[in-house]
């Protein structure tokens, strides 16, 4: 039997939870699970009504000495060098590009099994979470630049999850937007001049070498543009685009706001904790009870780093590309 340690993650603003009480309930093996003390205060549970499920509360170190580390924003981990015996992490891990994250677990001969890619019948499991980034994103970002949906024209790069989220908002607000699917990408290359807003949902290749947008495109873009880039994959499809926080989440370059907050569901934690708690309900005695090798199909399929050995091949293509080890 495997221990599970729940950590409060510490990225900036970072409220989302696992796993709620009231889905506990559903889970025979909850003599098994740690909680960090504090755990649930952020979404409104107290330490004692974990405690009232069977579950343990205990100190930030107990959690990291249990078999398995949930944590929902595991590729911004502080706490790795840390650990010195192999572990399981569950969690967001976006191993692909977090480079500094993927040679830490790949030393540590650790082994992930990524959120991201937990998939039931087809679809992402955690598919809400993925429309409310491209909801809060919305909500957010045009605070920064002066002008109200109804009052821009607007540009969304992809039609996935986080597009419908987004699409639902702005047409709520009533703006005039223009969607761009993957076989329009050179249509929205022409056109993407023409909008006060361009919003980025694609689900990039990074295996590829070309931009959607270079830095001396900026420089054509009506002044005062907002990229609203949800995707954020660093200096990726947008070539001037990094990573920012909820509490700085724009900065300009050549007059064009971006805005590449990478954790927007974060503004929402009550809303989607619940979708993550319904899912990984489902998982905790399945992981708990299991072999890495006795796991479901779809969790050895999200499986991207095996006890320290790259799974996932698009990993071992990204790093490659930018000249880093790989066992």
């Amino acid at each position: 039997m495997n221990t599970i340690g729940f950590l409060i993650s510490h990225k900036n603003n970072e409220m989302r939870r696992a796993i709620l009480p009231p889905d506990l309930i559903k889970v025979k093996n909850v003599d098994c699970l740690y909680f960090e003390k504090g755990y649930g205060q952020s979404v409104g549970y107290k330490d004692s009504e974990y405690e009232k499920t069977g579950a343990h509360v205990v100190s930030r170190e107990e959690v990291l000495s249990c078999d398995i580390i949930t944590d929902v924003k595991l590729g911004d981990a502080d706490y790795l060098d840390e650990i010195k015996t192999p572990k399981i992490f569950f969690g967001w891990a976006h191993a692909v590009q977090g480079i500094d994250f993927t040679s830490k677990i790949l030393n540590g001969n650790h082994t992930v099994i990524a959120w991201e890619e937990i998939f039931e019948d087809g679809r992402y499991i955690f598919y809400r979470n993925r429309e409310v980034a491209g909801e809060a994103a919305i909500l957010h970002a045009f605070r920064y630049c002066g002008r109200m949906p109804y009052d821009s024209r607007i540009a969304i790069l992809g039609n996935g999850q986080t597009a419908k989220g987004a699409l639902r908002i702005l047409h709520g607000l009533g703006a005039t937007v223009d969607v761009y699917g993957r076989k329009l990408e050179q249509l929205f290359k022409k056109k993407m001049f023409e909008y006060d807003v361009l919003v980025n949902c694609v689900m990039w290749d990074t295996t590829r070498k070309d931009r959607i947008i270079y830095k001396e495109d900026l420089k054509k873009m009506k002044k005062g543009t907002l990229i609203i880039d949800i995707s954020c994959d660093p200096h990726l499809e947008i070539e001037t685009s990094h990573p920012t926080t909820i509490d700085n989440p724009v900065y300009e370059v050549d007059g064009v706001i971006h805005y590449a907050v990478d954790n927007t569901p974060a503004m929402y934690p009550v809303t989607v904790t619940k979708t993550l708690s319904e899912g990984i309900s489902r998982y905790i005695d399945v992981i708990v009870e299991n072999t890495l090798d006795e796991l479901p199909e779809n969790l050895k399929e999200a499986t991207v780093i095996k006890e320290g050995h790259i799974e996932d091949k698009r990993i071992t293509a990204f790093r490659t590309e930018h000249g880093c080890f790989c066992k």
